[in-house]
C-alpha cells in the first residue's frame, strides 16, 4: 500500500466522524461532457506517444468531480476532492485531502497550516473549484504535468501578513512544506515530454506511456512503461519554498522552488525508480480590469534516475491573455516547453520539445450551465519516437465542444 493511503483513511474516519455528529457538509460539484475532434495520433493515454488526452473522435466525460468541506469556529476546516475520469487506468478516486487550521487573528502577521494530500499554491492559471482553469479546457503544459505527476504528501505551514493590517497595498505570504513520496516525480517528462490536458492523477493512479525498447528492454533500463507518481521509494523527506505578493489584488507573483530529495539510486519491486527533481516556478498575473488579465509562468529545473542513467534539464512556460464580457470569457494562451538530456545512456534518447495555442470560448448560461469551444494546435518532437519507428517532429490539433454543469 502506497505511503499517502494511511493518510486518507485517516482523514475519512475523521470525515465520517464529522457527519455522524450531525454536523453540515457543503458539497460542490462539476460535470463536463465534451465531443472531441481528436487528430490521429495515439496518445500515452494508449501508450501512444502524442501529447494530447484524446485519440479518438466522439462524446467523453471530461472532468467529473464532488467537494466536500466544511469550517469550524475553531479554525479548523477540510476538504475532499473524490474525481471520475472516463481516461486513464483509474477512473475514479481522490485528488486531494486535507485537513486546514488556520486561527483567528487581527495581527499583522499571521500563520496557518495544513496537511494530507495536496497541491502547493503554485499555479495562478488553476484556481477554480477542484483545481480546475476557468480560462480554458486544456491547461498549460507546466501544469498539466503539475496535475499529473506532482502532489503534496505531508505538511505545509504558511506565514502571511494582509496588506489591509499595516495599511499597505502589498500583501504577503511564506509558504514552506515538508512531505514524502513523489519519488518518482519526472518520470513522465523525461520519457514521453510535456503533454498538454486537463487530468489529475488520483491517489493510486498508473500512468501509462508508449513502450519504448530503451526504457522496458531487459538488457537496457528495464523500467515499465508506466509510472505510479505518488509512490514513496526511499525515506527521505522532500520541502518546497514558496513567495506570494499581490499588490492591490491587481498584481500577484508566486515564486517557488521544489525539490522532491528523492534517493536517484532507488527502486522498488516493480522497477519504479526515484528520480531527484528541483525546479524553480514563477507564476505572474496583471488585472487590466475587473474583465481582462494578463497571466504566465515559467518552470525551470532538472531530474536524475539512476547512476546518470537518465539526467535530462526541463524548461516550460506559458503566457494568457484572458477577457470576460458579461457571461462570455475568451482566452488566448501561448505554450513552450523543452526537455533536455545529459546523461551517459546514449541508447536512451530523451530530447523533447514543443509549442502550441490553445484559444476558447466560454459561456455561462446561468450560475450552473455552462457552455464553451476550444482549438489548440501544437507541433512538438521527441526524439525516442525514432526507437519505434515514428517520426520524431509531429503537428497535433484538437477541438473540444463542452457542455459543463456544476452545483
Amino acid at each position: 500500500m502506497v505511503f499517502h493511503s494511511k493518510i486518507l483513511q485517516l482523514f475519512f474516519l475523521s470525515l465520517f466522524a464529522v457527519s455522524v455528529n450531525g454536523i453540515a457538509v457543503e458539497v460542490k460539484g462539476l460535470v463536463q461532457l465534451n465531443y472531441v475532434k481528436a487528430d490521429e495520433q495515439s496518445s500515452w493515454f494508449d501508450k501512444g506517444t502524442g501529447i494530447l488526452a484524446y485519440s479518438k473522435d466522439g462524446v467523453n466525460v471530461q472532468q467529473a468531480f464532488i467537494e466536500l468541506s466544511d469550517s469550524f469556529s475553531n479554525g479548523l476546516s477540510y476538504a475532499v476532492v473524490a474525481n471520475y475520469y472516463q481516461l486513464g487506468e483509474q477512473n475514479v478516486g481522490i485528488s486531494q485531502a486535507q485537513i486546514s487550521y488556520k486561527p483567528l487573528s487581527s495581527n499583522k502577521l499571521r500563520w496557518r497550516g495544513r496537511v494530507g494530500f495536496f497541491y502547493p499554491k503554485l499555479s495562478l492559471e488553476n484556481v477554480d473549484s477542484g483545481w480546475l482553469s476557468p480560462f480554458t479546457y486544456t491547461q498549460s503544459a507546466v501544469n498539466s504535468w503539475v496535475g499529473e505527476e506532482l502532489r503534496t504528501v505531508g505538511l505545509e505551514l504558511t506565514l502571511y501578513s494582509p496588506g489591509r493590517t499595516r495599511n499597505s497595498p502589498i500583501s504577503w505570504e511564506f509558504h514552506g512544506s515538508l512531505f514524502k513520496a513523489n519519488d518518482p516525480l519526472g518520470t513522465l517528462i523525461s520519457w514521453r515530454g510535456f503533454a498538454l490536458h486537463d487530468r489529475q492523477s488520483l491517489n493510486n493512479d498508473r500512468i501509462p506511456f508508449a513502450p519504448y525498447p530503451s526504457v522496458i528492454d531487459q538488457d537496457r533500463i528495464f523500467h515499465p512503461n508506466y509510472v505510479e507518481p505518488y509512490r514513496e521509494l526511499d525515506g527521505n523527506i522532500g520541502f518546497y519554498l514558496g513567495m506570494h505578493i499581490e499588490y492591490y489584488k491587481q498584481s500577484t507573483l508566486r515564486y517557488y522552488y521544489y525539490d522532491n530529495q528523492a534517493d536517484p539510486l532507488a527502486v522498488n519491486q516493480e522497477r519504479l525508480y526515484g528520480w531527484r527533481t528541483k525546479f524553480h516556478s514563477i507564476a505572474l498575473q496583471h488585472k487590466f480590469d475587473g474583465n481582462t488579465r494578463i497571466l504566465g509562468q515559467w518552470l525551470s529545473g532538472s531530474s536524475l534516475m539512476g547512476d546518470r542513467f537518465v539526467y535530462i534539464d526541463f524548461d516550460a512556460w506559458y503566457v494568457m491573455l484572458s477577457h470576460k464580457h458579461k457571461a462570455h470569457r475568451i482566452s488566448l494562451r501561448f505554450d513552450k516547453f523543452k526537455v533536455r538530456e545529459d546523461d551517459i545512456f546514449p541508447l536512451d534518447p530523451n530530447n523533447s520539445d514543443g509549442h502550441g495555442v490553445t484559444l476558447a470560448w466560454r459561456y455561462d448560461l446561468d450560475k450552473n450551465w455552462q457552455i464553451g469551444v476550444e482549438q489548440h494546435i501544437n507541433k512538438n518532437s521527441a526524439d525516442n519516437r525514432a526507437t519505434l519507428g515514428q517520426n520524431i517532429e509531429i503537428d497535433q490539433q484538437q477541438s473540444l465542444a463542452v457542455l459543463q454543469y456544476r452545483w
